[in-house]
């Protein structure tokens, strides 16, 4: 029995509202993203297939990062070297103004007991020595608790220049002389300035009142921090040039062993395309003239390798189809004399009867491998010409199941069908019809044939699915027997390949039926796939384009089945 499921058609989806259209400004965006995704992808697409592109810039990369590091070891090295001398520098003109300021302390006569005069005093010509020298003064009184005292200091300079972790440590008397890094604050001719500088600092006493004041010398970095910028800068300029030059080097260098490889490979590619008298061409003696040495006798050795087997193949083509053309006529005159023999087969004895009845079974199957014995010869020859149709599946599938219902119900086999009524997609494609039925044919009763023995009250099934959406169009064919067997399902289509050599086969097969079937679809463009699980069934699937040998990037219908489960990795 054949049991028709249709489906039925979708309704038509209701009118929506008609979409707005996007402003200016979004579709700017929109070619703008669309643009920097297509350039995002060139790129990608250059960075994978070039290595030349790869090494270049995993060298300038890696080139960077040692410069980079090795020139902050320099600049490290070099401002420690500047600083280090700077304060050394510092500490010993410092010393040596408090040693003469002390020396003209000494020589104050006691009778002076002016302090602030006495200050000042001490405080002036070291200010003017400092104007000439670069470095600028504070003499300070003890402090009161709030900061620096009474002062005396170089006109202009802020007094919080002078850190005050530095004023607290000569808070007390008998500190002894300490430096630290400041930023000197100054005042120009109205303009305020701030630069890095050292402040050191040591403790004089004033006869006059026997009290203990500091002096501070802030010794400005000025002409430090410019040569550290300047030599920043070379190092900078350097390390780009540098970097320019690892480019150029890496890309020529490279260049001379990514051209030999690309031109092996454009040879290779025009070697693949049949063009077996390319060549590399030879220069010099090293690795790369050895390789393409190596690789020019491997494509002389292919070339004769393949004109042997283009040859052989040849001759067993033209074997096949001379064969198969010479027997035509001895099965012609054997097919009649069968014929005579079986028409009276009622007159022979019993044993005779069933030879004659034997006879005509088998000159059919001899008939039938010899019809596709030359389908497969004019495959071979590269002579078959399709004639080109629209064509329904669906209705393919229908006449198919019901051709072969007489031969289910002697099997017990029970034939389903499913396929769209008056879908939105029709299963329609331009394909030779007499090859297409005949695909659907020989799946069919392949699948009657390992369905099962079934029995009237329960059925073996043949399940006839067609599938079709906007580029292809598909049709399955799925029972439930004994399956095939891992590594079966890409076996299945070898010429005289037969699952079970010793099954007996109720449609007389020659073993060449899907080996036909594979070069009906593939000479369409489209695909012939099998799927099997041992004891779960099998499952053929046939998907066409559209048009001839259009673009086909998937099947409308499952190749696994809905009703297994795969196992898992």
């Amino acid at each position: 029995m054949v049991s028709d499921t249709r489906p039925a058609a979708s309704e038509p989806a209701a009118p929506g509202a008609r979409p707005g259209r996007a402003g200016p400004a979004r579709a700017g965006r929109t070619v703008a993203r669309r643009a920097w995704g297509a350039g995002l992808r060139r790129t990608l697409t250059f960075w994978r297939r070039s290595i030349q592109a790869r090494v270049v810039v995993s060298t300038v990369v890696l080139s960077a990062l040692i410069v980079a590091v090795v020139g902050w070891l320099l600049l490290r090295q070099t401002r420690d070297g500047l600083v280090d001398q700077r304060v050394d520098t510092a500490v010993a003109e410092a010393a040596s103004e408090t040693e003469d300021a002390r020396t003209r302390l000494t020589a104050v006569l006691g009778t002076d007991t002016d302090a602030a005069d006495q200050q000042k005093d001490l405080a002036a010509p070291i200010i003017q020595r400092g104007e000439s020298r670069g470095y600028v003064v504070i003499l300070a009184a003890p402090q009161t608790g709030d900061g620096v005292g009474g002062a005396t200091y170089t006109p202009g300079l802020d007094r919080s220049s002078v850190p005050a972790a530095l004023a607290r440590r000569f808070a007390e008397p008998g500190a002894p002389p300490a430096w630290t890094f400041t930023t000197i604050r100054r005042e120009i001719d109205g303009v305020r300035t701030a630069e890095p500088g050292i402040v050191v600092g040591s403790q004089l006493t004033l006869p006059a009142d026997s009290r203990t004041y500091t002096l501070y010398l802030l010794f400005p970095m000025e002409e430090e921090q410019k040569t550290l910028a300047l030599v920043t800068r070379a190092l900078l300029t350097a390390g780009a040039l540098l970097l320019v030059l690892v480019a150029g080097v890496g890309w020529v260098v490279t260049r001379q062993v990514v051209t030999p490889i690309r031109m092996a490979r454009q040879v290779a590619e025009r070697l693949a395309a049949g063009r077996l008298q390319e060549r590399l061409l030879v220069r010099g003696e090293d690795d790369l003239a050895r390789l393409a040495m190596s690789f020019n006798q491997m494509a002389t050795n292919l070339q004769r390798q393949i004109r042997q087997l283009e040859e052989l193949s040849r001759v067993q083509r033209r074997f096949t189809s001379d064969v198969s053309h010479e027997l035509r006529t001895p099965l012609t005159t054997v097919r009649m004399a069968g014929d005579v023999l079986h028409d009276a087969r009622a007159a022979f004895d019993p044993v005779t009867a069933r030879a004659a009845e034997l006879l005509q079974t088998e000159l059919d199957r001899f008939e039938t491998l010899l019809v596709d014995l030359l389908e497969i010869s004019r495959f071979d020859a590269g002579v078959v010409v399709l004639d080109v149709e629209d064509l329904d599946l669906a209705e393919v599938a229908r006449r198919t199941a019901h051709a072969y219902q007489t031969l289910a119900d002697q099997r017990s086999v029970r034939l389903v069908v499913e396929a769209p009524e008056a879908p939105e997609t029709p299963c329609v494609a331009e394909a030779d019809g007499r090859r297409i039925e005949r695909i659907v044919r020989n799946l069919v009763t392949n699948a009657i044939d390992h369905a099962g023995p079934g029995t009237p009250e329960r059925p073996a099934t043949v399940v006839i699915r067609v599938g079709a959406d906007a580029d292809a169009t598909a049709i399955s064919v799925r029972d439930f027997g004994v399956g095939l067997a891992p590594g079966e399902a890409a076996m299945v289509f070898n010429r005289f390949w037969r699952a079970d050599p010793a099954r007996a086969r109720t449609t007389g097969g020659t073993g060449l039926g899907l080996a036909i079937a594979l070069e009906d679809a593939t000479l369409h463009g489209g695909w012939l796939q099998a799927w099997g699980r041992t004891g779960q069934g099998a499952l053929f699937r046939l998907t066409l384009p559209r048009y001839v040998r259009g673009p086909l990037r998937r099947s409308p219908l499952p190749l696994v089945p809905d009703d297994v489960t795969e196992p898992v990795a």
